[in-house]
Formats: structure tokens, sequence, C-alpha cells
């Protein structure tokens, strides 16, 4: 029978700060290392020299990132772009130039979508809900749904394969932390709902990867009323506040915003940067050993990364320490910036990824360079 009991017994050896992320000892770089994403028993080592300050950087482990925009422009029209995936999440990239002219339902699990450009209407089983940029859709597995599209609209697709996906705990913060759950906006069986064409529709179902049409003479989407707490829902970046602390640097995992089987859903929103003079204005170093990290960057300036434009992707598989780059972390111990711009989706996956072909082909291949000590 597995134990939930972690080894623990804290200890302090040699010069260390009194507070993770604040006050570290002179001339040296703070490095955690931990366990079940932030959540489990954690070591912080001062080192001497940055922990990212490789010279080279040569295997399959290597960090990567690519332009996720430019892959779905490469490919064709309204066809799904698959970038990173394994046996619990797949992350796609999808660009819908016009509206659908046939319903889809994914039998496979949950589907998280955020707009990353475009805007028009959401049409499925629970009725209308208009979507605009910024917005995270939630459709429940199964759900029959189709897209009608005022500007052409490019979506980050990310599904929970069988599994489903659940609000984050709140814990001590209370239940309206992060987002009051009033912010949650539901489908509506409206005029527009009412109003949609009727005759001949098919459904395209995936299961398994695999799809399947079914054509009914009528349209599905009939329905004249629903009651419940399953459905499908929207979520926009903008209605989320952001935890923080002016003291210390707060780990991602309290940005969370959506946490499925095997993996959880970030949002990083516009926030104050710390202002107490001791703590850490950028991320700090960490070992990342029990998760694949994933970030997709919607808009701003991500205040941890250089050369990172809207549109791109990050990708760290598990087993390496990573962190900010170096001008990056010189910028945060000058604390020119008392504000982040920066809007990003973060997925935390347990379980390793694999990068699919259309992404491998948009890569910045000097991405894991971008560390290196300059000359």
């Amino acid at each position: 029978m597995a134990s939930k009991n972690w080894i623990e017994f804290p200890r302090v050896e040699g010069e260390t700060s009194k507070q993770a992320h604040a006050d570290l000892p002179a001339g040296t770089y703070e490095r955690e290392i931990g366990r079940d994403g932030f959540f489990g028993p954690a070591t912080h080592i001062y080192h001497k020299h940055p922990p990212t300050g490789w010279t080279s950087f040569d295997g399959p482990l290597r960090p990567r990132a690519f332009d996720a925009v430019k892959a779905v422009e490469k490919g064709d029209p309204n066809r799904i772009i698959p970038l990173l995936s394994n046996a619990n999440c797949k992350i796609d990239i999808w660009r819908c130039q016009a509206s659908m002219p046939t319903l889809a339902r994914n039998a496979d699990g949950d589907l998280l979508f955020f707009v990353h450009a475009g805007e028009g209407d959401l049409f499925c089983d629970f009725g209308h809900l208009p979507y605009r940029e910024g917005d995270y859709i939630l459709l429940p597995r199964g759900t029959m749904w189709r897209l009608e599209t005022k500007q052409p609209t490019t979506v980050l697709r990310i599904e929970a394969t069988n599994g489903s996906y659940k609000l984050p705990e709140r814990g001590i913060l209370g239940p309206h932390a992060i987002f009051d759950p009033a912010a949650l906006e539901t489908p509506k069986l409206d005029d527009a709902f009412k109003s949609q064409r009727d005759g001949e529709w098919t459904v395209s179902v995936k299961r398994r990867g695999e799809l399947t049409k079914i054509t009914y003479p009528f349209n599905p989407l009939d329905a004249v009323g629903w009651k419940g707490n399953l459905t499908a829902l929207k979520l926009n970046w903008r209605d989320i506040r952001p935890v923080m602390s002016h003291r210390y640097h707060i780990p991602p995992s309290v940005h969370s915003t959506f946490v499925a089987d095997r993996f959880v859903v970030c949002t990083f929103v516009p926030r104050p940067i710390e202002s107490d003079p001791g703590a850490l204005k950028v991320p700090f170093y960490h070992s990342n050993d029990d998760y694949d990290e994933v970030i997709f960057y919607h808009q701003g300036e991500f205040f941890s990364r250089d050369n990172i434009h809207p549109g791109m992707m990050t990708w760290h598989p598990n087993g390496f320490t990573h962190g900010p780059h170096p001008k990056a972390f010189a910028a945060g111990q000058k604390a020119a910036k008392t504000m982040t711009d920066e809007v990003a989706v973060m997925i935390d996956a347990r379980d390793p990824l694999d990068m699919l072909p259309a992404a491998d082909a948009v890569e910045d291949r000097g991405y894991a360079d971008s560390w290196k000590p300059k000359a």
C-alpha cells in the first residue's frame, strides 16, 4: 500500500536565508528543489553561480521554444495543429477562419479553449455564448458545439483526455479569491440560439483520436430548456485577480485556473511586482523534476524571458533547473519596473509530453543558449 507521508525533517546547513525567495545571502543564487509541483517537500540551495549558467545544452532534455501561431499559419486553414501531447493532455493550436459549417463533439475528454485572437459566437447543447479575445471556454466531454466567427479566430486548445476540468482548491483564500464563481458565464437559450439554421446538419465526433460523422435531418442544437450543474462556461482573463505578496515571490501554482486529473492550467495576468527590498522580483530558479512546464504567451512582455513574443510557446521538460534569463534577472535586481504586463497560459503536466512535428518545424533552435553567460 502506497504511503502518503513524505520523508520530511527540515534542516538548515551553512549559509542560508531565513525566508525562501527573500534576503538571499550576498552574492548567492537560490535554487528550489521540490516535489509535487510546489506542493510537496522542498529545499532551497544557495549557489555561488547561476544554476542556469551552462555553456552548452545538448540532448532531448533541452528547453524548447516555438512559434505556435506560425505553426497554424503554415498549415491548412481551419485545421487543428497538434503541438504537444501525452496520454492525459493534448495541446493544439487552431485557426478558425470562417464559421463552422458542421458541428463537433469530443468524446475523448473535456475541451478547454483559450481565445488568442478573434471574436464570434459559440453555439452548443446548452445555448449561445458570445466570445472574444482572452476568453477561456470550457466544453464538457460530449458537448456538441460550433463557432460562428465575426473575425478569424485563433484558439489554443487543451484537451483533458479521458478526464475532466475542475476548479482549484482555494483553501484559506476563500471561495471568491482569484475569480468569483459569479464571473463564470454560461450559455443562454436566447433569440440567437433559436434562430439557427434548421435542416440537415453533420456532427463530427472524435473518439480515441478518430472521427465519426453523424448526419441529422434537423439541427440537433434544438434544446428548449435545461437544468443542472454541468454546462459549458466562459471566463475572461480580465476577470482574474491574481494573488500576490509585496514581500515574497509566490510560486506559479497559486495562479491555477483549472485543474485536470494529471495537469493544471494556470493564468499569468498583470500584477504588481514585489516591492520589499529583499524579495526576489522574478521567478526563482527551480529544479523542474516532477512536471513538464508549458507556457503560451498571449500578450505583453514576459518579464522573466528574452526574445519571446505573443503567440510563442515554451516547453521545459522535467529534469533540469531553469529560471529567469540573465537579462531578466539583472532587471529584477534593479527593481526598475513596478508592474508586470504579460498575459500567458501555463500548463504543468505530471507526465512527460511529446513535441509533435508541427511544433518542431517552427522551433527556435537557439532557445537553450539564451541562458548562456554573455561574453
